[in-house]
């Protein structure tokens, strides 16, 4: 339960910085308070995405990966966050990615400050 707990402070971390640095991006609230109850479950929307649907596509698109050498990674990362922003809009939450290309670099800031975010708190269960 303590990994889920910071796997999802990572990922909210991580959005949080997306959205700080791309315009494109948003995340909208009244308050602070409600942009980080909504960053949080942004966040646990994008960990149920990546851990149900990813692996899917990751399979799907082996053959590209290897075609690739891996970049397709960052166009399989944006479609996950265009995902999240879709599945967000479904429910309501003020989290909105406009742009294919605003989500590969999205995708590539999340990563990169995910993992950095990951190396640093703890993750014992």
């Amino acid at each position: 339960m303590k990994n889920f707990v910071v796997k999802t402070i990572a990922n909210a971390g991580a959005l949080a910085v997306a959205v700080w640095l791309l315009d494109k991006i948003t995340l909208t609230g009244d308050s602070t308070t409600k942009k980080v109850w909504t960053l949080i479950l942004v966040a646990l929307v994008f960990g149920l995405v990546n851990f149900l649907v990813k692996p899917i596509v990751k399979i799907l698109t082996f053959p590209l990966f290897i075609l690739t050498l891996g970049l397709i990674t960052l166009v399989v990362n944006a479609l996950m966050l265009l995902l999240t922003s879709w599945v967000c809009d479904k429910l309501d939450l003020s989290f909105h990615v406009e742009g294919f290309w605003t989500a590969v670099l999205g995708g590539l800031i999340i990563s990169v400050v995910s993992w950095a975010l990951n190396m640093i708190l703890p993750d014992t269960d």
